[in-house]
């Protein structure tokens, strides 16, 4: 089993998010190395705090190197649950964006330890993030997948973190390839165990957000 080349199923439902805010605005890309998403993003600056990756400008995102104001959008894709301080990280994407300028960020909810030992620190729920952006109009919140696709991630990730025996390994593959597909058979979901208050989804590998600065 190539686990090595083995697609994350968490990838198609991060990009297919940020496809939805392309843009060919001058942007801001927080974390970013390599191509990894440009064909939304073409005309992006990457940054990215570790001078090993290859990216535009090393620097720290809780200190952004730039100017009030300075960008029409700031995408944001996978790095807050690995930053010291989300808030701070938030409030200079805040601070660099112009006056009706877009935030796109995308993060971790349930999701297994990923960048052990000094750089996992953070988990966040659609909630959370909402407090995170407070200062921002939100425009969207959406989760990544339902509880089964957050189970099936778990098990892809137990694949590609562990020494399992094969054999068991390739049951994990079965049922991880199942899972996703049982969130169709889910007709309610509920955010309290009383199950008075009903939610989009009570468990999801990853939450993303849209918002705009005010002004």
């Amino acid at each position: 089993m190539a686990l090595v080349t083995m697609r994350k199923l968490t990838r198609p439902l991060i990009y297919a998010f940020l496809k939805k805010y392309a843009t060919n605005s001058i942007i801001l890309d927080i974390g970013a190395s390599g191509d990894d998403h440009r064909e939304y993003f073409p005309n992006r600056t990457r940054l990215d705090i570790n001078p090993s990756k290859d990216t535009d400008v090393i620097g720290d995102a809780h200190h952004l190197p730039f100017k009030e104001g300075s960008f029409e959008a700031v995408v944001c894709s996978e790095m807050l649950e690995h930053a010291d301080d989300p808030q701070k990280v938030i409030s200079e994407i805040h601070r660099v964006l112009k006056p009706g300028g877009l935030a796109v960020l995308t993060t971790r909810f349930a999701f297994p330890i990923h960048d052990a030992p000094m750089n996992d620190y953070w988990r966040f729920t659609p909630y959370g993030l909402r407090k995170l952006f407070s200062e921002f109009e939100i425009i969207e919140v959406a989760t990544e997948g339902g509880p089964f696709y957050a189970i099936a991630v778990q098990l892809q990730r137990i694949l590609f973190q562990t020494d399992l025996p094969k054999i068991i390994k390739g049951v994990l593959y079965f049922f991880f390839t199942i899972f996703p597909y049982l969130d169709r058979l889910i007709p309610h979901q509920y955010g309290n165990i009383e199950r008075t208050i009903e939610v989009d989804t009570l468990l999801s590998s990853g939450v993303f957000i849209a918002a705009r600065k005010r002004g």
